[in-house]
Order: C-alpha cells, then structure tokens, then sequence
C-alpha cells in the first residue's frame, strides 16, 4: 500500500501539471476519492487479524479471504479494483478526469505514461485479489471490531455508487476549482 500511494501521488501530479480548471478539479476529485479508498483499505489493513491475534503482513496470508471472511474480501476486492481504475467504480473516475485534464492540455505524452503506469499498477492489485479469491485459504480472520467495519464498509459502498452521485460531486469540485481561476 505504500508503494500504492507513491503511484497514487504521481497521479495527482498528472492533474496539476495541466495547469487549467479542469486539472484542479481533477486533482480535487481525485483526493477526494484517493483518501476515501484509502481509509477503506486502511481499515481492512488494522482488522486483518487471525483469531490467534497474530496480525496479517503478507499478501499471500490473504488467501482464501473469500471463504473465511467474505465481507472484508468483498470490499478489499472492490478497493483494489477502484485504486486500479477499473470502471464502473469511483477510482476510474478519478484517473479519468486527472488524465483528461492533461489530454486537454496537450500533454499527450504524460497523459500516455500515466495510463500505461496504471496498467503496470493493476497487477499488483489484481493479484491481491487473485490471492483473496482463488487461492486456498491458510487460516481464520478474527471478527473486525464495529468501527472498522463501519468505515471499510461506507468506503466500499462509496465506490460501488459513486457512478450514481458522482455528478453532483463533480459539480462541487468544478464550482471549488473555478473560485481559484
């Protein structure tokens, strides 16, 4: 995840580097997306705990997450996919917008680079997932306490729906952005 927000970062960059309106509405946008996946994946992160209380650290102690934890590998699946912009979900848009913006502002080649560098990311999140969902599962998570399950749940349900309140959304970051220009 550090790695992640390193890329995530560069991604902001991309946004502020077009230099116009429409870059620092993407860049708004975007944090604001970025910091609701990240307090998801955060949060699922804190509850990843056997029931021995031993706390999980590798990708591959996520194996079988599905089948011994469904709903932390439901929205940890979700998160993942987000944070590798895939669509329908919040971080699509996000990338979408930031990459627009420096489209717009004839930086092709950045444009170009950004995408491609998120292709790369997407394996890395992908696999998470992979491991998650196919692998054999390698022992029992302990029961999340009640608020990280709160907060990884409204962050996965945000990313799940923000194709149906991204437009008023997206029209608060366009009106914040046009008060700097």
């Amino acid at each position: 995840m550090a790695y992640s927000s390193i890329g995530n970062m560069g991604y902001v960059l991309v946004g502020l580097s077009a230099g116009n309106q429409q870059g620092v509405s993407g860049v708004m946008l975007y944090m604001l997306i970025y910091v609701i996946m990240t307090l998801g994946s955060f949060a699922i992160i804190m509850s990843m705990r056997r029931q021995d209380g031993t706390v999980v650290e590798e990708i591959n102690d996520l194996a079988g997450m599905s089948t011994t934890s469904p709903f932390m590998a439901m929205v940890l699946t979700a998160t993942m996919f987000s944070m590798a912009g895939i669509p329908p979900l919040a971080g699509f848009f996000a990338k979408y917008f930031v990459f627009m913006a420096a489209v717009d502002a004839k930086l092709y080649a950045l444009a170009v680079i950004g995408f491609l560098t998120s292709v790369v990311g997407c394996y890395y999140y992908l696999r998470v997932v992979k491991v998650m969902w196919f692998d054999k599962p390698v022992g029992q998570f302990a029961e999340p306490t009640g608020s990280l399950k709160l907060v990884f749940g409204l962050s996965g349900l945000f990313m799940i729906v923000y194709i149906f309140i991204g437009g008023p959304i997206g029209g608060a970051v366009d009106l914040a952005a046009a008060t700097l220009f």
